[in-house]
């Protein structure tokens, strides 16, 4: 049995996400499971290093199969992009040892949200980035994403209802970048929970137009209530750039 790594890149503006749906066939996993299956004439399940929510993107998301198929690495590659629609690319594909699951050896994460802040809206950057208008206060948004920094339960910046699973994780940086019109507001952690990186950023933008003081955060990590946390930001600006093992 073959283990097959694969790097996909996808713009999720018109799935339902990541994992595979009974109710939908628009989805990543299963737009993928359905060529591999064709390809190599046996069921295949893809395993990812995790879900994207509907209308999110992916740079570079990691994903596995298990095959006995003899089909060189070459041509799997060349036919899988052939039969996948345009808007999901392998990017990369590798043979791994049995024991690679893309899932549960992950080490970390890196996402990246994009916002468009400028009055007028961009004709191209519009599908790929949040239209937000008002003026930011930069150094109170860096101050704020500073006290994320570090290990904390993120239930509060997170859709998470009542779970058995840990909501503590990790956040190791964040970056706030301004280039021209387009902010780009990077995170690297140990795993993010549903959600937490749109309410982290909704969060942070209404810190910085100072409708929320920087103590929200304090607030939001101790009381672990949602309620106390910024508004959920649309899902086209967020990019899972990168996957670390």
């Amino acid at each position: 049995m073959r283990n097959i790594k694969l790097v996909i890149e996808y713009d999720g503006s018109r799935y339902s996400g990541w994992q595979r749906l009974k109710d939908s066939e628009q989805t990543i996993q299963g737009k993928l499971e359905n060529v591999i299956t064709q390809m190599t004439s046996t069921p295949t399940e893809i395993i990812g290093s995790g879900r994207t929510d509907a209308g999110v993107h992916a740079k570079a998301q990691v994903a596995n199969f298990h095959t006995k198929s003899n089909i060189s690495l070459t041509d799997m590659h060349r036919y899988i992009n052939h039969y996948l629609p345009q808007d999901i690319v392998v990017k990369e594909i590798e043979e791994m040892p049995e024991k690679f699951h893309s899932r549960y050896n992950v080490k970390g994460k890196k996402y990246t949200y994009y916002v468009w802040n400028h009055w007028i809206l961009s004709a191209f950057d519009r599908k790929y980035s949040y239209h937000f208008d008002q003026n930011l206060d930069f150094k109170l948004m860096e101050d704020a994403a500073n006290k994320l920094v570090g290990t904390h339960d993120f239930i509060g910046f997170s859709s998470v209802k009542k779970t058995n699973k840990s909501t503590i994780r990790t956040i190791k940086e964040i970056s706030i970048v301004r280039e021209n019109n387009m902010i780009q507001f990077s995170f690297i952690g140990d795993g993010f929970l549903y959600n937490m990186v749109r309410i982290i950023m909704g969060t942070l933008l209404e810190v910085g137009t100072k409708e929320k003081p920087i103590s929200c955060i304090d607030e939001v990590l101790e009381s672990k209530i949602r309620a106390k946390a910024g508004k959920t930001v649309p899902p086209h600006g967020l990019f899972l750039e990168e996957v670390y093992y």
